[in-house]
C-alpha cells in the first residue's frame, strides 16, 4: 500500500481553496486545508461547511461513472452503458448531420458553475459555428461588469484595506455565499470602528454585524442610489477636484438627481429619509469608501443596468475609483485571456451573423461587444466573451419551439440543471423534450440529465486540475493540480470537448493533449510554469492604483478606456447604442396578470412581492442536494417572511404555503425571520435526488421549484442586456393544507410501468 499527501483544490464554490489529499493506492482517504497554498489560511476553511464534502462526493454511489445512452422514450430514465468512443462518435455524427440540415446555429449550450472550466465548451461551440451559448451571465455578474466597463473603461473590485473608511455591502450576503478571505475581512470590519452599511430587504447574517441596515422595497435600489447621490451633491460632499478633472457629464447627473430627494426616495424605497442621509454622509466621508454589490441587484430585471450605473456614479463623484481603500481597476491578465482561449475573436463575423440577440439587446451581442472591446483594448485589456455575448434563453427557446429564425435542435448542458435553475420550468421542459439531441455533462442523474440522449460523467474536484481566472477580467488565477486520476471512466470537460472537436474537424484548435498541458500553455506568457502554479495555488500580481494617471506615449495621463477618456457619468457608449445616458429606474417585472390576481384573491390568496435565490449554507445555488450531510443541515425548501407579515396572513412558522403566478405553482415550508414586512423570500433549486429523476415524478421538481413561477421573456427584460427577473417580482400566496413531500407521512406515487 502506497500513501501520499498531494496538493489539490476544493471546487464547491468559485474560490477553489487549497487542500491536501491523503491518497492510498490511487484513492483519496482524507482531505484537510493546505496552509501553504491559496488562500494560505486554514481558518478561512474552518467556518466553511462545504469543503469536507469533496470526499463524500468522490465515490458517491449516486455518481455517474460511465457514459450512458438513452434507451426508450425521452425522460423514461432508462439507460445503457456505452464506451466513450461509441458515445462521442455517435454525438459527433448526429451534430454534423443536424448542422448540415439546419446550419451550425442548430446547436445550443447551457452552462452554470462553478464546477466547470467554461472555456473548453465555448471553444468547441465557437469552432462549431454557434453563438447560442446560454449561461448565468445575464442574471449574475455580467450586468455589473458591463456597467463598470461602460462607465470606467474596465471593471472595478472593492479594495478593503487599512485605509478604508466605510464599507457598503449591497444586495449580497457574504456570510452565506462567500466564506472566504472576504467574509473574514468583513467580520474584522464589523469589529472595528469602520462603518459597515448593509443594503438588503432581509436582515441577513451580514446585516447582523452592520452599523446601518437599509431595507429597500425590492427593485427600488436604483432610486436609493440616486438619492444618495442627491444628498452628496446637495451637501457639496462630492470630490470636486476629481469630478472636474476626470468625470464626464456631472452637470447632467446633478440635474437628473435633483428630483431624488431623501423624502422622495423614502416614499419610493420605504427607507427612512434620515437613514438615506446618514448613509450618503458615511460613503462621502473623509476616508476612502468601498462598495460590494451582488446578485440581489443582478436579478432585478429592467432596473439592473441603471442600478449598477448609479452605483458607478456614486463611486465616481466621491473619488472612490482606483484609489487605495476604495476600489481598484483590475489589470489585464499576464496569462492568455479567456477570450483568446475561446477563439471568439477569430470567428466574430460568422458568430455575429447567427446571433439571436442582435435585434433585441444592443449591448449583449457581438456588435455591442465589439463596440466596447475597441475601447478597452486601447489600454491593453481584453473583455471575456463567454458571458458578455451569451444568448438570451427566451430567444433560444423560441427557436427550439418554432424553428424561427432558424431551428435549434441540439443542446449541450454542462454544470447546470436547467429544469431547476432556468426561468419558466414548464416552458424549458417542453422545449427540451422536443429536441433531436441532448447531451449532459454532470456528476449525477439530475431531472435535466433524465431527459438527455447521452449523459457523460464529469470529473470533479480533486480528480481534475483547476484554473479559475476570475471571469477573465483580472490578472489573477487560482487553483492547482488534481490529487488523483478521475475515478472509473470520468473525464474532464476539456478532454470531452477536445475529443468531440477532433471528431468534427477541429484538430488544429486543440494542440494540447491534456488539460494540464492546456493550463501550462495558458500560464506561459506570465512566466509561471505549471509546477510553480501548483506549488503556490495562485498566479497574481498586485494591481497598481490611479492607473488613469500613468503617462501615455505623449506624456499625457492615459485616462480611462471610454469614449471621452474620462469616467462617463453620462454614458456616450450607451447613447451610441440607443440606451439611456443616465440611470433611470425601470419598472418591476409582473408575473401575475390582473385577471389572475382577481381570480385568486376571490379564493383567499394574497398578492405580494417576491425574492428568490438567496444563498444558504451549506448549499451553493442549486448544487449538492445529493449530499446527505448537506440535506441534514438544511432539509427542506423554505419561504421566509417577517413575523408581522405571517401574522397578517394568518400563518405561523412551520405552515405549508403555496405561491403562484400565471406560469405555475410551488410549495414550501414557512419560516419567519427578521426582514422587511410585506415581502416573501423563496428558496430555489429544490428537488429530491433520492427519487427517480425521470418520468413521472422527475425527482419531485414540480413541487417546490420556484422557477415554475418565473419567466425570462425578453419583452420585460432589461433592454440593453436582456436581464430577466428573479427578484422584485410578484406572486400570489396562501396556506396549503396538503402534506408536502418534505414532511413525515408523505409517500411518493408509484413509478409507472
Amino acid at each position: 500500500m502506497t500513501t501520499e499527501r498531494k496538493p489539490t483544490n476544493c471546487h464547491f464554490c468559485g474560490y477553489l481553496c487549497g487542500l491536501i489529499a491523503t491518497v492510498e493506492d490511487g484513492r483519496v482517504i482524507d482531505l484537510e486545508p493546505d496552509p501553504t497554498r491559496y488562500p494560505y489560511d486554514p481558518q478561512i476553511l474552518a467556518g466553511c461547511r462545504r469543503w469536507r464534502m469533496n470526499l463524500d462526493m468522490l465515490d458517491d454511489p449516486a455518481r455517474v461513472n460511465y457514459p450512458l445512452r438513452r434507451v426508450g422514450e425521452r425522460g423514461a430514465n432508462a439507460w445503457e452503458r456505452v464506451s466513450w468512443d461509441e458515445a462521442l462518435d455517435d454525438i459527433a455524427a448526429r451534430l454534423a448531420q443536424l448542422a448540415e440540415q439546419h446550419g451550425p446555429g442548430t446547436l445550443a449550450s447551457m452552462i452554470g458553475g462553478p464546477h466547470a472550466s467554461f472555456w473548453p465548451l465555448h471553444r468547441f461551440m465557437t469552432l462549431f459555428g454557434s453563438p447560442n451559448n446560454m449561461g448565468i451571465g445575464q442574471i449574475c455578474w455580467n450586468p455589473r461588469i458591463w456597467m463598470d466597463v461602460i462607465t470606467f473603461g474596465w471593471t472595478v473590485e472593492a479594495d478593503i484595506t487599512s485605509e478604508t473608511g466605510c464599507v457598503f455591502i449591497w444586495g449580497t450576503n457574504p456570510a452565506e455565499s462567500d466564506n472566504s478571505m472576504f467574509w473574514r475581512s468583513l467580520m474584522a470590519i464589523g469589529r472595528s470602528d469602520v462603518p459597515l452599511v448593509v443594503i438588503d430587504p432581509r436582515f441577513t447574517r451580514t446585516a447582523r454585524i452592520a452599523d446601518l441596515w437599509l431595507a429597500p422595497r425590492p427593485g427600488t435600489d436604483c432610486a436609493l442610489a440616486l438619492g444618495l447621490i442627491n444628498v452628496i451633491i446637495a451637501e457639496d460632499r462630492y470630490d470636486r477636484a476629481f469630478v472636474d478633472e476626470w468625470c464626464h457629464g456631472f452637470d447632467e447627473l446633478a440635474a437628473h438627481v435633483e428630483a431624488y430627494t431623501p423624502e422622495c426616495v423614502a416614499e419610493i424605497c420605504g427607507v427612512p429619509a434620515d437613514d438615506i442621509v446618514k448613509a450618503a454622509r458615511l460613503f462621502a466621508g473623509p476616508h476612502p469608501s468601498a462598495l460590494v454589490s451582488g446578485r440581489g441587484i443582478d436579478q432585478v430585471g429592467r432596473s439592473v443596468a441603471p442600478t449598477h450605473r448609479a452605483i458607478c456614479c456614486l463611486r465616481a463623484i466621491t473619488g472612490n475609483v482606483d484609489r487605495p481603500g476604495s476600489c481598484v481597476l483590475a489589470e489585464g491578465s499576464d496569462f492568455v485571456p479567456e477570450v483568446d482561449l475561446e477563439l471568439t475573436l477569430d470567428h466574430m463575423d460568422e458568430l455575429a451573423a447567427r446571433c439571436l440577440n442582435t435585434d433585441y439587446t444592443p449591448l449583449q451581442c457581438y456588435a455591442g461587444y465589439e463596440h466596447v472591446a475597441r475601447l478597452t483594448e486601447r489600454l491593453g485589456r481584453k473583455l471575456p466573451a463567454r458571458y458578455l455575448t451569451s444568448a438570451h434563453p427566451d430567444l433560444v427557446l423560441h427557436a427550439m419551439e418554432t424553428g424561427e429564425p432558424y431551428p435549434v435542435r441540439a443542446l449541450i448542458v454542462e454544470a447546470t440543471n436547467p429544469l431547476l435553475t432556468y426561468a419558466d420550468t414548464h416552458r424549458v421542459f417542453n422545449a427540451l423534450m422536443g429536441l433531436d439531441l441532448i447531451v449532459v455533462l454532470d456528476y449525477y442523474l439530475t431531472p435535466t440529465a433524465s431527459i438527455a440522449d447521452y449523459v457523460l460523467p464529469s470529473a470533479a474536484a480533486v480528480e481534475r486540475p483547476t484554473f479559475q481566472a476570475h471571469g477573465g477580467v483580472a490578472n489573477i488565477a487560482y487553483g492547482g493540480p488534481k490529487a488523483v486520476s478521475p475515478y472509473y471512466e470520468r473525464k474532464t470537460d476539456y478532454d470531452i470537448f477536445r475529443e468531440l472537436g477532433m471528431r468534427l474537424g477541429q484538430e488544429e484548435a486543440w494542440p494540447e493533449e491534456t488539460f494540464e498541458d492546456a493550463i501550462a500553455a495558458t500560464l506561459a506568457p506570465s512566466g509561471m510554469d505549471w509546477e510553480t502554479y501548483c506549488m503556490l495555488g495562485l498566479c497574481y500580481q498586485p494591481p497598481a492604483h490611479n492607473k488613469h494617471l500613468i503617462p501615455d506615449a505623449q506624456g499625457r495621463s492615459q485616462g480611462f478606456a471610454t469614449t471621452t477618456g474620462k469616467i462617463e457619468l453620462a454614458s456616450e457608449t450607451l447613447d451610441a447604442l440607443g440606451g439611456p445616458r443616465l440611470p433611470e429606474p425601470g419598472e418591476p417585472r409582473r408575473l401575475c396578470s390582473p385577471e389572475f390576481i382577481a381570480a385568486r384573491e376571490a379564493e383567499g390568496w394574497v398578492h405580494m412581492p417576491l425574492l428568490t435565490g438567496a444563498r444558504k449554507q451549506p448549499y451553493n445555488a442549486s448544487m449538492y442536494l445529493n449530499n446527505e450531510a448537506f440535506r441534514t443541515k438544511s432539509p427542506y425548501p423554505v419561504v421566509e417572511m417577517s413575523e408581522a407579515t405571517a401574522a397578517g396572513l394568518g400563518l405561523k412558522k412551520g405552515d405549508c404555503v403555496v405561491i403562484a403566478s400565471d406560469n405555475g405553482e410551488a410549495r414550501f415550508v414557512l419560516d419567519t425571520i427578521r426582514m422587511r414586512d410585506g415581502l416573501i423570500n423563496a428558496d430555489y433549486g429544490w428537488w429530491h435526488p433520492e427519487w427517480t429523476p425521470g418520468a413521472p415524478l422527475f425527482g419531485g421538481m414540480w413541487e417546490s421549484n420556484i422557477n415554475c413561477l418565473t419567466s425570462c421573456s425578453i419583452d420585460q427584460g432589461e433592454p440593453m442586456i436582456g436581464t430577466w427577473s428573479y427578484n422584485a417580482i410578484d406572486c400570489m400566496i396562501r396556506k396549503d393544507d396538503a402534506v408536502l413531500s418534505w414532511q413525515e407521512g408523505f409517500t411518493p406515487e408509484p413509478e409507472k410501468e
